[in-house]
């Protein structure tokens, strides 16, 4: 029970009542909603200068492509396949390669890779802090490796773009670290739906790969962001649908099943991508030559596999459209899939400027086509589209590789404006998400980072300290003093119980909190013994109420020197406990033990199912365990 001294004889007998809703700080409030309002305004402040940004990268893309292979000086969208420079096409990619080497050598070396990871990298260990350098070059790294071949679409640039103008925008105004890593998501994704027009995908792409939260703090200026940047597009390129395609129809119970295997298979495609593209990766590691060379080597590749084969040069929006009609023969399709994929994994692994998505999509909905076509050529009454099935294998391929599952339904649902084809995409994606999540330890945006010994946040669970509340874990065996005891009294009681605490709380006469008080000034010497306690108290200002959160506790306690701090009542000024590091200790402990228990069975399960694919002997892993 709490102990309380009071020799006086006045009674203190706070009520212990936990169950009603304590008063708020309006003041506190005001302060972070008025915090909330100016980081949204700088979010859309960044949404407005990434949507120019994004145009002016289309024009120089489309500039460097009309230099480099048909020697005009022009903007106009042409593309790369059409051109007639025979065996000198092999060339022009690999002098992309070596400018976008110098670039990264004496510019930044931040510019090289596809963007999402360094940007997650960069959250993550960095407090959201990226050089501004990175706002101008990885633009214009990106624009020459585009634009001279590099098969990459322009989304991945300008989303690592955003989150360097957004970081860098957070690095001029005095705001906190997860304030910053707002204003990164929301560049970065306001530029995502500048590009394709979709500020719902961008929204979720924010959740799953960058903020690694749900709440209004974030959630908001990001949404103003994406909403912003879709303003951007609809103003600055068209305003329909980015890869148009046939109407869709609503699918039937057996397409359905056709389109959830599509995606399974697709899973499965997709883990090998992964592998691939980071086996080749770590063959330019073991190069004998500087890295800067990289580039220049994949482009020597991206070049050859573009003389064979033309469509693989360049963003190829119009490969994704193309394929999502569903009017190109299997051979087309089939070398469409193979040497983008061939060519987009060599550039990628050489560490030039490019980016995942588009090349993801072509290379999914490329595959979903193929799947289809050979289903209908076995069962031609299964009711499935050629369409439908390409854009179903697009999305199940993003699913799987990068794991951002919601990200990957809406971006093909606001893409195309097919309305129809979302209970396909939500089994085809679904599907594809079961095979990475059990089989592949990281995707392809998090491989990268977790090599250098990153840990990405993988699932978006409430903060252990915030689910628990002071009233769950607040203990009543905490010391509280009265006001009205002398010095002396404290002295004698605190030597015969031996007790052996530093802080205490002090109470009036009417059991009210009014402050703190530490060991060291009841025992301070030259202090009068007959002086009253309630004279030399401290402030009384560090204390929480029952409602609040365990996780307010302990800023409380990290802003204090005090080991413990008093529990107020939730509709009074009454002390009703005390709360202390071990108590909360204790509560996390015990939270994190019951989550720990969940995660075994799910890797248990996952170490079970791989074993089964490849064929090996099983072992008894619950009793391996201890289970």
């Amino acid at each position: 029970m709490k102990q309380t001294i009071n020799i006086n004889g006045i009674p203190i007998s706070p009520s212990l009542n936990f169950g009603e809703k304590g008063p708020t700080d309006p003041k506190n409030n005001f302060l972070l909603k008025e915090r909330l309002f100016r980081i949204s305004c700088l979010s859309v402040m960044v949404a407005v200068a990434i949507s120019l940004i994004a145009k002016l990268l289309v024009w120089l893309i489309n500039l460097v492509t009309n230099i480099s292979f048909y020697g005009s000086f022009s903007a106009t969208f042409h593309s790369p396949s059409g051109n007639h420079l025979g065996l000198w096409v092999i060339v022009i990619p690999a002098i992309g390669g070596v400018v976008v080497g110098l670039m990264a050598l004496y510019g930044s070396a931040a510019i090289r890779g596809h963007g999402i990871p360094e940007a997650m990298e960069q959250i993550l260990t960095n407090q959201s802090r990226i050089k501004p350098s990175i706002t101008f070059l990885k633009p214009i790294s990106s624009a020459i490796a585009i634009g001279t071949g590099g098969p990459f679409g322009a989304e991945g640039p300008i989303i690592a773009t955003g989150g360097a103008l957004g970081s860098t925008i957070g690095q001029l105004f005095k705001i906190t670290s997860n304030e910053r890593k707002v204003l990164l998501a929301a560049g970065a994704t306001a530029g995502m739906a500048a590009i394709f027009g979709t500020p719902i995908a961008a929204v979720f792409l924010a959740i799953e790969l960058l903020l690694f939260e749900f709440s209004p703090k974030a959630i908001l200026p990001v949404a103003l962001a994406c909403i912003t940047g879709a303003a951007g597009h609809h103003v600055l390129f068209d305003a329909g649908p980015v890869f148009p395609m046939p109407n869709l129809t609503t699918p039937s119970n057996t397409a359905l099943a056709i389109y959830s295997f599509i995606g399974l298979i697709t899973g499965f495609v997709s883990l090998g991508l992964t592998k691939i593209v980071y086996i080749i990766e770590d063959a330019f590691e073991k190069l004998p030559i500087h890295w800067m060379w990289w580039p220049a080597i994949g482009g020597l590749a991206v070049g050859v596999i573009g003389y064979f084969a033309p469509h693989t040069l360049g963003v190829g929006y119009d490969n994704i459209i193309n394929v999502l009609s569903g009017t190109l023969t299997l051979v087309i399709v089939i070398r469409l899939c193979f040497f983008k994929f061939l060519s987009w994994a060599i550039a990628l692994g050489s560490g030039t400027s490019g980016g995942t998505l588009a090349p993801l999509l072509t290379i999914g909905g490329a595959g979903g086509a193929i799947l289809g076509t050979v289903i209908l050529s076995f069962f031609p009454g299964s009711g499935i589209s050629i369409p439908m099935a390409a854009l179903v294998g697009m999305s199940a391929m993003f699913a799987g590789a990068s794991r951002a599952y919601l990200t990957s339904i809406t971006v093909a649902l606001e893409a195309t404006m097919q309305s129809h084809a979302l209970l396909p995409l939500l089994g085809a994606c679904t599907a594809s998400y079961i095979v990475s999540f059990f089989l592949m330890e990281n995707t392809i945006m998090t491989e990268k980072i977790a090599r250098r010994g990153v840990f990405t946040p993988d699932s978006f669970e409430a903060d252990l300290l915030g689910k628990l509340t002071v009233a769950q874990v607040v203990s009543d065996d905490g010391l509280v003093l009265s006001s009205e005891n002398t010095v002396k009294e404290v002295r004698d009681w605190l030597k015969v119980n031996n007790d052996q605490a530093n802080y205490f709380v002090m109470v009036n006469n009417e059991g009210a909190y009014i402050g703190t008080i530490n060991r060291t000034d009841i025992f301070r010497h030259g202090l009068d013994p007959v002086s009253l306690l309630g004279d030399i108290v401290k402030d009384g200002d560090a204390y929480v109420r029952s409602t609040d959160s365990l996780r307010k506790a302990v800023e409380m306690l990290a802003k204090q020197t005090a080991e413990v701090l008093p529990v107020i009542a939730a509709n009074s000024n009454k002390v009703i406990g005390v709360l202390s590091y071990r108590d909360i200790l204790s509560a996390y402990k015990e939270q994190m033990e019951e989550n720990e228990n969940a995660h075994i069975h799910i890797s248990l399960k996952r170490q079970r199912l791989k074993m089964l694919i490849r064929g090996r002997k099983l072992i008894n892993l619950d009793e391996a365990h201890g289970e």
